[in-house]
């Protein structure tokens, strides 16, 4: 297929860091584990810098779901979950994504996500950002339906792991091969967050979530109630919320430091390959934690 080129100029435009409000759609496997949910609030509750205009509910499998379709379901529910608790109206703006993964060549089926990010893509001013923090198989849909939009979008994806890594074995990245490559390979500005030694260091406690989340509101004992039943011993236990350090770029990129580099080779054993022919993209190596998690609980205190 052949994908828009983006000439270097344009792409290093749309690469360079956001200083003000941006329009965002956020692209999420809510239910498969706890940090997405923490990302959705973070989102939410930053309107200062980010315009949420719609959420897409992302495929997913693991122990729990019984496979993609069902995953995307779940976290569709539970993103109306969040947002009820946010006091967040639903309708119109949650929309389900794909029940498979692409297939192994051709097109896949459009999803209501497909659909509403090739319009908003199309319709409102540039650059859209797309969030994602799950498989990026929605993305991928829309960018194979419509390829026009890669002039248009930025895509902000917390997958896989640093390209200097030895592997890049990670949940994200793996879920659908060909959505991942597809991406890395369509030529897309890409704003790459790595898991292992960088957002892998947005980690909390029980302790720090019973001080500064619990009892801010419904949102904030949801919060504090799906991060304690994660683990049956929080003893000397920290867990890492991954999926806020996309948001944490736009909401003050110095807190998530960044570079450009050209965009790695995904290959099918889950390694890198590197080629500096290749297009660039911007990938985050270093995150702020404590100034993160500041804002995070400020802004949840605030509500």
């Amino acid at each position: 297929m052949t994908f828009p080129l983006l000439s270097d100029e344009r792409r290093l435009r749309l690469l360079t860091p956001p200083t003000g409000m941006v329009r965002a759609v956020i692209d999420t496997d809510t239910y498969n584990e706890i940090d997405d949910q923490f990302a959705l609030v973070y989102a939410m509750c930053s309107p200062e810098r980010i315009a949420v205009e719609a959420i897409y509910a992302a495929p997913f499998h693991n122990s729990r779901s019984t496979g993609p379709e069902d995953g995307m379901l779940k976290s569709y529910d539970e993103i109306l979950r969040v947002l009820d608790r946010l006091g967040v109206e639903g309708q119109g703006l949650v929309h389900h994504g794909a029940r498979a993964w692409l297939p192994p060549e051709g097109l896949p089926p459009r999803s209501p996500a497909t659909d509403d990010l090739i319009a908003r893509a199309m319709a409102g001013p540039e650059p859209l950002y797309v969030v994602a923090i799950g498989a990026i198989t929605n993305v991928a849909a829309a960018i194979l339906h419509a390829p026009e939009i890669l002039e248009r979008i930025v895509v902000v994806w917390l997958a896989g792991h640093p390209t200097s890594w030895h592997h890049t074995n990670e949940f994200n990245l793996k879920q659908d091969l060909r959505a991942s490559q597809l991406l890395l390979d369509c030529g897309a500005a890409l704003v790459l967050t790595p898991c292992i030694n960088v957002t892998e260091h947005l980690k909390t406690t029980q302790a720090e979530l019973a001080q500064f989340v619990k009892g801010r509101g419904a949102i904030g004992d949801y919060l504090y109630e799906i991060f304690s039943a994660y683990y049956s011993d929080h003893f000397a236990r920290s867990k890492e919320l991954w999926d806020i350090g996309p948001f944490a770029w736009l909401v003050q990129p110095a807190w998530a430091e960044s570079v450009l580099t050209p965009s790695p080779i995904l290959n099918p054993g889950l390694t890198w390959s590197r080629d500096p022919r290749r297009h660039l993209i911007r990938e985050i190596f270093r995150v702020n934690r404590d100034a993160i998690f500041r804002d995070l609980f400020l802004k949840l205190e605030r509500r």
